[in-house]
Parts: structure tokens; C-alpha cells; sequence
């Protein structure tokens, strides 16, 4: 159907002629009410994003030199934060000459997952980035 037709018969029905898909060999068109069409997919649009899921990545950071104390409160906000779906990030940062001894952080790194083995699973393994080194860890699949 030819457009001008189209047009004339959707303003003899009071309604508007709305292109749906315009790559389509041929064009295909609607005569409908274009702010209902326009309500229903945005209606769409908030459905499937009500649907996703956002991940949510929390980070605790430390240097080769932090206590096993202050590294213990550490481990404890990752791990609750492991329990309620969350990612953790865990990353040692190097200062000064610090870096010229990287195993004592990957040591640490290990420490850490160790720790917390039994609610997450190493999404990443330890691998240096700049200054910094750091593992990430997701929730572990009950």
C-alpha cells in the first residue's frame, strides 16, 4: 500500500500510522495510537530494567606492611560483603621501595583467599597492574 493511502485511511479512523520497522523490505507501518504505542514500549523498557541485575564490586585495600589485625577487619567486611552477593576486590598497594618485594603481597593475596574460601571463588588470579596488586573474588554458588 502506497503511503498517501495509509495516511488517508488513519485519519478517517482518528488514529495515527506509525513505521514499526523501517530497515524491513518493505517498510512495515501500523495505524495506531502513537502515544499508546509509545506508553506500552517504554513500559517495555522498565520491565527489562527491573530485570537486570547490577554487580555490585566493593574493594578493601592494603599495603605489604598492614597488621594482621587491621588485615583481619578487612577480611571481615569482605566476607559480609561476599554473603550478600557482592564482588570484592582485594588490592595491595606498593609504596617507595615496598615493590621490589612483590611476594610478600602475593602472599598475602593467598592469605586472603584462603581465609575466605569457603564463601567465594577467585575470579581473578593476582597479577600486578602499575603500583598495585590485586585478585578479585566473587561469591561462591551455594
Amino acid at each position: 500500500m502506497n503511503i498517501d493511502d495509509a495516511l488517508r485511511r488513519a485519519n478517517n479512523v482518528g488514529l495515527d500510522l506509525v513505521e514499526i520497522a523501517p530497515n524491513a523490505d518493505p517498510p512495515v507501518a501500523k495505524i495506531i495510537n502513537y502515544s499508546k504505542f509509545l506508553y506500552e514500549k517504554e513500559k517495555k523498557e522498565r520491565e527489562a530494567r527491573k530485570s537486570q541485575t547490577k554487580v555490585e564490586i566493593k574493594e578493601i585495600r592494603l599495603r605489604p606492611k598492614t597488621s594482621d589485625h587491621h588485615q583481619g577487619f578487612k577480611v571481615r567486611d569482605a566476607r559480609r560483603w561476599l554473603e550478600s552477593g557482592m564482588k570484592v576486590r582485594v588490592t595491595i598497594r606498593f609504596r617507595g621501595r615496598e615493590i621490589t618485594y612483590p611476594e610478600i603481597a602475593l602472599e598475602d593475596l593467598r592469605e586472603i583467599a584462603e581465609e575466605l574460601n569457603d564463601v567465594s571463588e577467585i575470579e581473578q588470579a593476582p597479577n600486578m597492574e602499575g603500583r598495585s596488586m590485586f585478585m578479585m573474588l566473587t561469591p561462591r554458588k551455594s
